[in-house]
């Protein structure tokens, strides 16, 4: 089963050429994420939509995109192809390690005409009647978009995407080229980890590192958002501080020679569809500047490193695994481990 994803801009003619490609690409279907967002209105409060500027900023947006697409393609198998823009890496790591996790994987193509081109595409753009105002709060919207599309390809989007200058072709020519592409294997499937989601409660064991400055030690994985210490679920059968310090030699490359000490117990209650479990930190010191030099990252896995203070650590984790962190930190100075539970500790 496979996912094309054809990224770009707003007016870089996604929607258009995925409607072509379907005629070029055997077996395959047109999945466009805009359907999801047209039925949040039905699903959810007022109140609720209003706090997000865009739809893709709801969770629920971006599990339902996963969700849909794998239900597609269990149905009809084949080729899903999937107009859609994503700006934000986060959002790319989420749904796309969201379908690695179901063992679908991800062709990403990006459409990338010259920056007037997009203007002219946008100006030229037809807009519902119907809409009041509409022509020009879907035009100012668009053209409000156009700073992040720049600001992505100069990070980290044309890394991730195979390229197709579409200016001065029409949607019938940009599909074949992307066709052509992807039966050539040119555009090869995104290169990120399978994780398979958790059927029941799991445990996982993480090893806080720390550098000459005492800064923990994070990684940003390709397959879900938000930063991470290095570890990983227990096998079954491992003893939990082995599994941390396996996770820490493949993710790293640094060899632990001793049993790291524990220095947090937290128990992540199950919030559907999310099963919780037990999530074990432990105390895998300080490293000697020669391990830091040689810090590795597996490309599938994760993409980056870097050692954070407890207050940068706060704009990089997710609340939860911050406060998770935070506690490590006063158990690490007490020199006594504590158990948590949702992050609070207790007794």
């Amino acid at each position: 089963m496979t996912v094309v994803w054809i990224n770009g801009a707003f007016g870089a003619g996604k929607t258009t050429t995925a409607r072509e490609l379907i005629d070029l690409i055997p077996n395959s279907t047109l999945f466009d994420p805009e359907v999801i967002g047209a039925t949040l209105p039905h699903l959810l409060p007022a109140k609720r939509l209003a706090e997000a500027g865009d739809f893709q900023d709801l969770p629920i947006w971006r599990r339902l995109v996963i969700d849909t697409a794998a239900a597609l393609l269990a149905e009809l198998g084949g080729v899903l192809v999937v107009p859609m823009t994503l700006l934000r890496e986060e959002y790319r790591d989420e749904i796309f390690g969201g379908l690695a996790a179901r063992r679908i994987a991800v062709r990403h193509v990006l459409l990338a005409p010259a920056e007037t081109i997009l203007r002219e595409r946008i100006a030229d753009r037809e807009v519902p009647a119907d809409l009041p105002d509409g022509e020009m709060r879907i035009r100012q919207w668009s053209y409000d978009h156009i700073e992040p599309y720049r600001a992505a390809l100069a990070t980290w989007l044309t890394a991730d995407a195979h390229p197709v200058d579409n200016g001065s072709l029409t949607p019938r020519e940009t599909a074949a080229r992307i066709a052509e592409a992807v039966g050539s294997g040119a555009v090869a499937a995104c290169d990120i980890v399978q994780t398979p989601e958790p059927t029941a409660e799991t445990v996982a064991a993480g090893v806080l590192l720390f550098d000459e400055h005492d800064r923990v030690l994070l990684v940003d994985p390709t397959y879900k958002p938000g930063w991470e210490f290095p570890g990983g679920v227990v096998e079954p059968g491992e003893a939990p501080a082995r599994a941390g310090m396996r996770e820490v030699e493949e993710e790293t490359g640094i060899q632990l020679a001793d049993v790291p000490g524990l220095l947090v117990v937290d128990w992540e209650r199950p919030v559907p569809p999310a099963y919780g479990g037990l999530r074990l930190l432990f105390d895998g010191g300080r490293l000697d500047p020669s391990a830091v030099a040689g810090l590795l990252l597996p490309g599938p896995e994760l993409r980056a490193w870097r050692f954070a203070t407890e207050e940068e650590a706060a704009d990089l984790l997710p609340p939860v695994r911050y406060e998770r962190l935070r506690w490590a930190l006063r158990a690490r100075e007490r020199r006594s481990a504590l158990y948590l539970e949702a992050g609070v500790p207790q007794g």
